[in-house]
């Protein structure tokens, strides 16, 4: 089979011929069928995120595709089903994830056929192709775990999303299914109508209007957002502080800005505010989010589909700032 591989420090993607995959004790074999990339993956590729230390670096981990193999003690699936990844590491429900949920990093999945445990996948959306269901398991489960799972957004509530990729227009979605107004932040009248299209409520332009905290709060009455996204770390934190209502939660999730926090802690006290990092999901809300995709018709916001041959020219995709996901299908066959 063919998969993608990359060497630390020795250039870039490169396309490789390797052995088939068999498939051991609870785990079976899935044949890709489309990949989702996600910012993690391009950051564990430039250094940004600490990758494992393999000699290859064999990335991608949102997938959908076909089981094709079963290895011994499988219980869960049986040949022929479209599954997804759940790649939250032995975290399948509670409050908080086991230690090794954030210690294992998920890789592997650029290429034509992969071994997953049983347990890290779960049935796909049957209302759903298998490229659109590739956009889930990191992107759509955390805008749910967010706004649904832990945020429990409902009718009444304001939620301001910033950006949008993946998370943030899968965050404006289940937000306007449940009900809420919605504010996307984004950087520019293009993404602003665009979002407005998908059923945002109110767009602000944070170039043109950099305080956009300010707008937010007139376009509340003053009361601020009951819920924030906040995708961008730095200072970014104390205007999300300043647009947030009085018991308002933030849902920290992005680091696309930086990667540590800044603001004044008086105004957080004074507001009584929440403020919650969010890393993905366990992997009953993953099942909880696709039966509710498959009973409200959500569709995921894909900005491009690139052929397996050129999933290079997919992270250069990623890395430019996509509206939505971008996503790598394979052929059939």
């Amino acid at each position: 089979m063919k998969r993608w591989e990359y060497v630390p420090g020795q250039g870039n993607l490169a396309i490789c011929d390797v052995e088939r995959p068999v498939p051991g004790a609870g785990e079976v074999l899935v044949r890709v069928r489309a990949l989702s990339l996600n910012y993690r993956d391009v950051a564990m590729l430039d250094g940004v995120f600490p990758a494992p230390p393999d000699e290859r670096i064999v990335p991608g981990s949102d997938m959908s595709g076909e089981v094709v193999g079963l290895g011994p003690s499988t219980r869960r699936f049986q040949i022929g089903a479209s599954v997804i990844s759940a790649d939250t590491m032995n975290w399948i429900d509670g409050p908080a994830p086991p230690r090794e949920t954030n210690s294992v990093a998920i890789l592997g999945r650029l290429a034509e056929y992969v071994v997953v445990p049983e347990e890290n996948l779960v049935l796909a959306p049957a209302s759903l192709s298998h490229v659109e269901a590739s956009t889930l398991p990191v992107a759509g489960l955390t805008a749910w775990f967010a706004l649904i799972e832990l945020g429990g957004v409902k009718a009444g509530d304001t939620v301001v999303i910033q950006g949008t990729g993946g998370v943030s227009l899968f965050a404006l979605q289940f937000a306007k299914a449940h009900g809420a107004r919605t504010i996307v932040v984004t950087s520019n009248d293009y993404k602003a109508a665009r979002a407005r299209s998908l059923g945002a409520d109110d767009a602000v332009d944070r170039i043109a209007v950099p305080d956009w905290h300010e707008a937010v709060l007139e376009l509340t009455g003053g009361a601020g957002a009951s819920h924030i996204v906040e995708m961008s770390g730095g200072d970014n934190i104390a205007r999300s502080v300043s647009a947030l209502a009085f018991g308002g939660r933030i849902s920290l999730i992005g680091v696309l800005g930086e990667t540590e926090l800044r603001a004044p802690i008086l105004p957080m006290l004074y507001k009584r505010a929440q403020i919650i990092a969010i890393g993905v999901g366990h992997r009953r809300a993953e099942e909880d989010m696709i039966r509710a995709i498959d009973h409200l018709g959500i569709k995921p916001v894909i900005d491009a589909v690139y052929p397996f041959a050129d999933a290079a020219e997919a992270f250069h995709h990623l890395r430019r700032g996509p509206f939505g996901k971008v996503v790598i299908e394979l052929p059939e066959g």
